[in-house]
């Protein structure tokens, strides 16, 4: 299935089945934190400091690619929802 008729669920699986199988011992050691921009269809990736950064360098390279952006050392690139409070703010 090409990337580009894959859903973002499907992008998301593969990605991560990707970078755990290839990539995790490789960049995990010095790049942990970092934001990198993968395509799932080729292997290749480009790391930034930040998502933009990271996907800004990828489609510099191959502008026509579908990216699966994920986070180097944890399981998700980031977060969504508020942060509680214990006490007063």
């Amino acid at each position: 299935m090409s990337t580009a008729t894959m859903d973002h669920r499907e992008l998301g699986r593969r990605g991560r089945e990707y970078y755990d199988r290839f990539l995790r011992e490789k960049l995990e050691p010095q790049h942990k934190g970092k934001f990198l921009a993968l395509d799932v269809e080729t292997g290749e990736y480009e790391l930034g400091d930040t998502t933009l950064d990271a996907l800004d360098r990828a489609e510099a390279k191959h502008p026509d690619s579908v990216f699966c952006i994920l986070r180097v050392g944890y399981r998700t690139a980031g977060r969504i929802g508020i942060q509680a409070w214990r006490g007063r703010p």
